[in-house]
């Protein structure tokens, strides 16, 4: 039994050592000229990180935006300039991995739509705001002075009775 413990405590640390160089690559190797690491972070902060969303490859720890600075530095190293580096990564993910989207036919509701919100909201505060101070059909007039002759009568008649 003692053999059996001791042969799955064996394999289990060879299996943590063996993981162990997995967690050496997690730090991100930048270029060595530094006007090309300057020229990938500024590319890093133009593409958008598909696992947050709203954030940038520069700024997410996402396995998937570490890939991407991995890309977009051996397409600098490889000799691309920024428009093609750029240009590569929208060619496989497509528009949506630009942080700032490009205005043409299939991003302009994404430009146009904050915009018809807003006077969507500003018409819908219109409407209510004018139903709300208009008068309402049949609300309720102060009574005439005749009606109100008439009717203190009835309540004198009723407390008579």
């Amino acid at each position: 039994m003692l053999k059996v413990f001791l042969r799955s405590l064996f394999v289990v640390l060879c299996l943590a050592g063996l993981s162990e160089p997995a967690l050496a690559v997690a730090v991100d190797q930048p270029l060595d000229d530094p006007r090309q690491e300057a020229r990938a972070r500024a590319i890093h902060k133009q593409l958008r990180c598909l696992v947050c969303q709203n954030q940038s490859i520069e700024d997410s720890n996402a396995a998937l935006a570490r890939d991407l600075r991995i890309l977009v530095r051996e397409r600098i190293t490889a000799g691309d300039n920024d428009e093609a580096a750029i240009r590569y990564i929208v060619e496989r993910y497509g528009d949506w991995v630009l942080l700032q989207p490009p205005v043409k036919a299939g991003t302009a509701l994404l430009w146009i739509g904050p915009v018809l919100f807003l006077i969507l909201a500003i018409a819908v505060m219109v409407v209510w705001y004018r139903r709300r101070s208009s008068p309402v059909a049949g609300a309720i007039e102060p009574l005439s002075s005749e009606e109100q002759d008439r009717l203190k009568n009835l309540l004198a008649d009723r407390d008579q009775q």
